[in-house]
């Protein structure tokens, strides 16, 4: 993705099922559970750039022992900086004194990070400050255990507001006004709600206080303490936790938006926001990890029971198409065949942009994350030169010659490294046209890959957002190379809505798609249409979300996808560039023909699977006829 987007956020949790001692025995060290998070979370490194954090939690402490520890970062490189420290005070005490490390019942005692619970998370955030509060895991402490809470996501709630003042007309005094926030203390209430009722039970039975506490730890329902806790959430979520007494537990949305994935056995449970993260670092093939299902918890009880629950009726599944397309990892077998059909599905209309002219034709990709839908695209024109060599042969007959032969062989699908991403380019310029003139060099090109004026170049790249990078960068360095056409390939189709449930795309006017659209209409003079969907979108102020309309496709609908994309080729094109443009995109029925599993698709249809996601479209459009300039939730 040439356009900067964040990526999603993270989860990685470890929890071992068996004695410290018998990892100590099998694998030579008791820290065997926090060595793993470290490894699930470095191949989930692409999930989050702004921190990260890490709790272990130890179970059968007693009273006066610690036995919950964080390491928090909001440095570059933080996962580096997580561990260094969590390792940095366990290598002091192997240098001074090494014996201590393989005593397994001073490691828990005294080492922070010896436990048998461990929660990791990488953040990219949507929402609030950017501090090192707002790193998860959060904590929700309490002297009791079984009220402790710590939580970690992926997840954005589209109703912020709405959940911010049912708490506070529960009576609380929310500290902060962030998803975070709200959901900490969402889930902490009707956790405290639980502990009450067993307290309560339990007391009228005739329990003594210090009874109690055991049989609330081993009676307490974390499937319906989430059930209470979500009835009103809106988004997309995978929210992970443990309780301090040792229940720990992930719990996916009901359209199965945000993804999470789960392996267990006789020695862990792990889970993970994807597959292959658990593949490697437990050595594992793809069938042995499963996808937690939608609207239910994976949940891991303190005495090792596991089980996976229904916690909300699960609704369609509307995954993250975008998952596959470009934010997960490539090494998921899955997605990587995705991603390769993405890139083959788009050779009819790159083969009507060339005029079939594959002698003429360089085919590239930008960025690196681009690559696999390359190898596609190539497969694709492969095949197609394959077939017309066939048909000429066949039509040659008795009249083949070797030199005739020789000629029709001789034509193969032209593949170079055209482009190439320069470290990050730093500027502190703040005029917006000399810091263009920056920006436009972050890329840097292969000379003498193409015959000037002769050749098409054929660019692929997992999307096009607001287009700004292409046009400030891509398009010039290329043009320096002369080709008589540039193509610009997405193997995913226009993004032209908003998204609410973890990409950070909340500004209508941002997209390069909706910038044609309107401007097809102000030429076609058909601004009446603009007009009239800004009223119907004011007119749903005020009224319940449930009855909310997207009516901001009422914008697309006068058009075909071809026109916009003509549309956003000319607004790419600056006077300077000599070659021709031509974009193309996916088109939503190939998406779902590569990718029939996960059909969440709002930001390409504004379909949202939930109601909130109607609620921030028409907001955003009404703040881009108004001129705000802030998010729509």
């Amino acid at each position: 993705m040439t356009d900067q987007l964040q990526h999603e956020c993270g989860i990685a949790m470890v929890r071992l099922l068996k004695p410290l001692e018998y990892f100590h025995y099998k694998y030579g060290s008791c820290l065997y559970g926090l060595q793993r998070l470290h490894l699930m979370m470095e191949k989930q490194r692409n999930r989050g750039q702004d921190g990260t954090g890490v709790v272990c939690m130890k179970i059968g402490m007693q009273p006066g022992k610690k036995y919950i520890s964080r390491e928090r970062s909001i440095k570059p490189s933080s996962i580096d900086h997580v561990f260094k420290d969590i390792y940095s005070e366990i290598n002091k005490v192997g240098k001074r004194t090494p014996q201590l490390l393989d005593d397994v019942v001073w490691m828990k005692q005294e080492m922070p990070f010896a436990g048998e619970v461990y929660l990791g998370h990488l953040r990219y955030g949507t929402y609030g400050d950017d501090s090192l509060e707002a790193i998860h895991p959060v904590i929700r402490q309490n002297n009791w255990k079984t009220r402790n809470l710590i939580l970690a996501g992926n997840f954005n709630l589209t109703n912020v507001e709405t959940m911010f003042q049912v708490l506070v007309e529960l009576g609380q005094f929310p500290t902060g006004y962030s998803d975070t926030v709200t959901m900490l203390e969402n889930v902490g209430h009707f956790l405290d709600r639980e502990n009450q009722r067993l307290f309560d039970r339990f007391k009228r039975e005739g329990c003594e206080n210090e009874k109690i506490s055991g049989l609330i730890a081993q009676n307490i329902s974390i499937r319906d303490v989430l059930y209470e806790s979500s009835k009103k959430w809106d988004g997309g979520y995978a929210i992970s936790g443990i309780l301090g007494h040792g229940d720990a537990f992930v719990y996916r949305d009901p359209c199965g938006i945000r993804p999470a994935y789960y392996y267990t056995d006789d020695e862990v449970a792990v889970v993970a926001s994807e597959r292959p993260v658990i593949q490697t670092a437990f050595n594992l093939d793809a069938e042995q990890v499963h996808e937690v299902k939608p609207g239910y918890a994976f949940i891991v009880r303190a005495d090792g029971t596991v089980s996976e629950e229904m916690v909300q009726q699960p609704q369609a599944k509307k995954s993250c198409s975008f998952e596959r397309i470009y934010f997960s990892r490539g090494s998921d077998a899955d997605i990587y065949k995705e991603r390769k059909l993405l890139g083959k599905l788009l050779i009819p209309d790159i083969l009507e942009s060339i005029n079939y002219h594959l002698e003429t034709a360089v085919f590239s990709y930008i960025p690196n994350t681009a690559e696999t839908a390359f190898y596609g695209m190539v497969e694709g024109a492969d095949e197609y030169l394959n077939n017309r060599k066939k048909k000429l042969i066949i039509e040659a007959g008795d009249k083949l010659t070797p030199a005739r032969l020789d000629k029709i062989m001789d034509v193969h699908t032209r593949i170079e490294k055209v482009a190439v991403k320069d470290a990050k380019l730093r500027t502190f310029i703040t005029q917006d046209r000399s810091r263009a003139s920056m920006v436009g060099h972050v890329y840097d090109i292969t000379y003498d890959t193409i015959r000037k004026g002769v050749d098409n170049l054929v660019i692929i790249d997992d999307s096009i957002v607001r287009g700004t990078t292409l046009k400030l960068s891509i398009i010039r360095i290329l043009d320096r190379l002369e080709p008589k056409k540039i193509v610009f390939v997405s193997s995913s189709p226009q993004i032209r809505y908003p998204d609410c449930y973890g990409i950070d795309m909340a500004k209508l006017n941002e997209f390069v798609a909706f910038q044609a659209a309107i401007a097809l209409l102000k030429e076609r003079g058909r601004q009446s249409i603009i007009n009239e969907v800004y009223k119907k979108c004011k007119a749903q102020e005020g009224i319940p979300t449930s009855r909310m309309v997207n009516y901001v496709k009422e914008i697309y609908d006068p058009f075909s996808a071809g026109e916009i994309s003509v549309k956003i080729s000319e607004l790419l094109k600056t006077p300077e560039i000599k070659a021709d443009i031509d974009i193309i995109f996916q088109s939503i029925e190939n998406l779902h023909r590569a990718c029939p599993n996960d059909t969440g698709d709002w930001y390409f249809t504004g379909n949202y699977p939930t109601p909130g996601g109607n609620k921030v479209v028409n907001t955003a459009f009404v703040n881009y006829i108004e001129g705000k300039n802030k998010r729509a939730y």
